[in-house]
């Protein structure tokens, strides 16, 4: 079997001739590197088109034909195996003669070809710079340590931050000094955020049912292209309910032996280790986040049940769960704060013996950085209370006093049990 040189031709062709799209510029920075760079994260959510900003601002000092974009899921790239990447590479120099000096590979979807990573780790060892996307984060852990293990840094890219989509609005005014009018139209945005999440292909659309069919269209895309088709999956009413099940249990404790229990006392027969391996393609794919509970010991650890976060509110309103602004709020800042990690990041939740909770603690290394408590409503006295016994009984047992309290409009700070506890509004949090 030969590749195809003459469909080949033409997508190297189009892709030089073809306009960027003119795009909103994405907050995720990325460091230059002689690695390879890997952008990673859900389908939709904008990896393509931020593979585009790159190649934007790299055209301010080079030709565009020293740059090549192999789109794995192109049809008329179907069919290609690892050995034909190289023969792409020298058409691209025949076709663009000039690129022999310089040339920068940026690859779609690698996984889709069978043992990619020879023909990545090949290029790389030859000095190519390199960029991939992905949207398994499978990309990066066994399959493709073993062969580019210290190669790649990897970059995580959610949908659209709250601070993105105002830049998509074009809401452009200081946010130390907002008139009542900003205000509100701020408000009105964000509670379009909670509801409907930032996906792009969402924010741009204004149909309120277009936006519901869209979402809907994403699930089905992560149930067949990412578990189904991928992992060769034969029970797809059983991942579609574990989805609703994620879905439903968005911001808290996530346990899959109730489900097992649940589902067989509904005399569905699945055993758990099915469950655990289809909740995982589901965290593989980047549609649900799962973070365990804070414990000095490993070994508890390994016993504790998550939390579950989903990779964007959107999906909640495809599901008819109940108005949660709390839940939602707090599955926004954990999004927000996998948006803000760095590599020695680690977030958790705490939990005691009398079942008081804190949403968050984020630990920079070793040590705990701090703790936030997300609540929509702190001005009831008996939630406060609640909240705020939480964070300190938390913070004697953690050794932290960085304390954070994210909530609907309260802001500043507080002296209670002599400790200092911040509190700040979503949006500002959001803004930051």
């Amino acid at each position: 079997r030969h590749m195809n040189t003459k469909e080949i031709t033409e997508y190297l062709v189009d892709f030089q001739q073809k306009k960027l799209p003119s795009l909103i510029k994405r907050d995720l920075k990325i460091l230059e590197s002689k690695k390879i760079t890997s952008i990673i994260g859900p389908r939709r959510a904008g990896k393509t088109y931020f593979i585009y900003q790159i190649m934007e601002e790299m055209l301010a000092g080079i030709n565009k034909e020293s740059l090549i974009y192999l789109n794995f899921e192109d049809t008329r790239l179907l069919g290609i195996t690892f050995k034909d990447i190289r023969e792409i590479i020298k058409l691209q120099w025949k076709l663009y003669p000039g690129s022999m000096k310089k040339l920068i590979v940026f690859i779609d979807e690698p996984q889709n070809i069978k043992e990619w990573e020879h023909s990545i780790r090949s290029l790389y060892d030859e000095g190519f710079r390199i960029f991939l996307t992905g949207s398994s984060s499978k990309l990066l852990s066994k399959e493709i340590a073993s062969s580019l293990r210290g190669r790649t840094l990897s970059y995580l890219l959610l949908p659209f931050s709250f601070k993105e989509v105002l830049k998509l609005k074009g809401f452009e005014h200081s946010f130390d000094r907002l008139s009542s009018k900003d205000k509100s139209l701020l408000d009105n945005y964000l509670d379009g955020y909670m509801k409907l999440g930032g996906f792009p292909e969402i924010l741009i659309e204004e149909d309120k049912q277009a936006k519901l069919k869209i979402l809907q269209e994403y699930l089905d895309l992560i149930v067949y292209r990412d578990v189904i088709e991928r992992y060769n999956i034969k029970n797809t009413k059983l991942i579609q309910w574990l989805i609703k099940c994620l879905i439903a249990s968005f911001s808290k404790e996530f346990s899959i032996n109730k489900i097992y229990l649940t589902l067989k006392s509904q005399g569905i027969k699945v055993s758990k280790n099915t469950l655990y391996t289809y909740v995982s393609l589901l965290e593989d794919s980047f549609f649900a986040f799962f973070i365990p509970r804070f414990t000095l010991s490993q070994r508890k650890e390994s016993f504790s049940i998550n939390k579950v976060y989903i990779n964007d509110l959107g999906f909640a309103s495809l599901v008819e769960v109940s108005e949660d602004k709390g839940k939602k709020m707090e599955n926004i800042v954990f999004l927000e704060l996998q948006r803000r990690k760095t590599p020695l990041t680690s977030i958790f939740y705490w939990k005691n013996m009398q079942q008081e909770e804190v949403d968050f603690v984020v630990k920079e290394g070793l040590r705990v950085k701090q703790l936030i408590q997300v609540c929509y409503d702190i001005e009831t006295i008996d939630t406060k209370k609640r909240e705020v016994r939480a964070l300190l009984k938390a913070s004697r047992e953690l050794k932290c006093n960085n304390l954070l309290v994210i909530n609907d409009d309260k802001d500043g700070e507080e002296n209670i049990g002599n400790k200092k506890i911040k509190f700040i509004p979503l949006w500002k949090w959001l803004v930051k």
